[in-house]
């Protein structure tokens, strides 16, 4: 099924190399979690601190339980600092 990743900042280069921008619609198997799809892209976790699925916040020990669905978008901030 077709989902939309979404990678922000210093994660961006984990896009596809069809990517517009900072997101990409990506290929995954049915009944695919969320840190499912962050390891698909080679991402390290430690890395994915803000993950929004169609808008809604997944808490770290969320990700590995919420499935996707045909059509969602998964968007990753990594974390950030700021003075």
């Amino acid at each position: 099924m077709k989902i939309r990743i979404k990678l922000y900042a210093m994660l961006a280069r984990y896009l596809p190399g069809d990517a517009v921008k900072n997101e990409a619609d990506i290929e995954v198997d049915d009944l695919t979690d969320v840190e499912s799809v962050l390891m698909q892209m080679n991402m390290p976790l430690g890395e994915c601190h803000l993950v929004l699925v169609n808008g809604h916040y997944l808490s770290p020990s969320e990700r590995a339980e919420h499935l996707v669905n045909e059509g969602d978008h998964v968007a990753v901030w990594p974390p950030v600092a700021g003075g």
